[in-house]
């Protein structure tokens, strides 16, 4: 009998050197769905990174488990004896992965998920190298990934806008960027969490191909978007 996605088992080499898989995407595009779906299978073992913050913490989350929420003070602290893999300042918080989070899940045989931006993908690839899979997760069409984003009910003119302007602008960096990217279409979710264990489990340098002709169609779809254009500064 054929295994199923909650039976298969992975055959890589447990002794194998663990990897940090960053999955970038557009909202809408189910990338944090992906990961705790894979999460779910035991194909692979497998963590959520969980990062430093100093944005205050909302009602529902809990420290240590959705972010550590640490002082401004604190995060520095850590950023000055070189305690980061990778972090950044967004929207006047700061935000970062500890060298000792990533030594956690290494030490227990664990690969490190990551759900994060373009710029902290590329500064993990700079410090891990072969070790990091760059993982692109896109929905089947833009049309599609507007769909997503209306369907939430949650979006303003504004923030879909802004949204979809920051996909622009991720396509265009990907495409452009001198990294090993490789390109996952979130359609069928059980089909796409088996191909993103299959990329995770892949030899070095066995990646996805030509990323061009996928990223250029959708880019191409994005610049005939007139709601992906750069805000009017009255709005940015």
């Amino acid at each position: 009998m054929a295994p199923t996605e909650s039976t298969k088992t992975s055959q890589s080499d447990p002794n194998r050197a663990r990897r940090l898989v960053v999955l970038v995407g557009p909202s809408g595009s189910g990338k944090t769905t992906l990961a705790q779906r894979l999460i779910q299978t035991r194909r692979l073992n497998c963590a959520f990174s969980v990062s430093h913050t100093t944005r205050p913490r909302r009602p529902a989350e809990v420290h240590g488990q959705d972010y550590y929420f640490v002082t401004r003070e604190a995060f520095e602290a850590l950023q000055g004896a070189n305690g980061f893999a990778e972090w950044a300042e967004v929207h006047g918080n700061l935000y970062g992965t500890s060298m000792a989070e990533l030594d956690r899940h290494f030490g227990a045989g664990r690969d490190v998920l990551f759900d994060i931006d373009i710029v902290g993908a590329h500064n993990l690839w700079r410090s891990f190298g072969g070790r990091c899979r760059l993982i692109f997760v896109l929905p089947p069409s833009w049309q599609v990934l507007v769909e997503r984003l209306v369907a939430r009910a949650t979006e303003t003119e504004l923030t879909l806008r802004r949204r979809l302007r920051t996909a622009r602008a991720e396509l265009q960096q990907v495409l452009a960027s001198p990294a090993p990217w490789s390109c996952l279409v979130n359609d069928d979710l059980a089909v796409a969490v088996s191909r993103l264990a299959d990329l995770i489990d892949a030899a070095e340098g066995d990646h996805d191909g030509d990323r061009s002709p996928l990223v250029t169609a959708f880019l191409d779809a994005a610049l005939a978007d007139p709601r992906s254009s750069d805000l009017p500064s009255t709005e940015a």
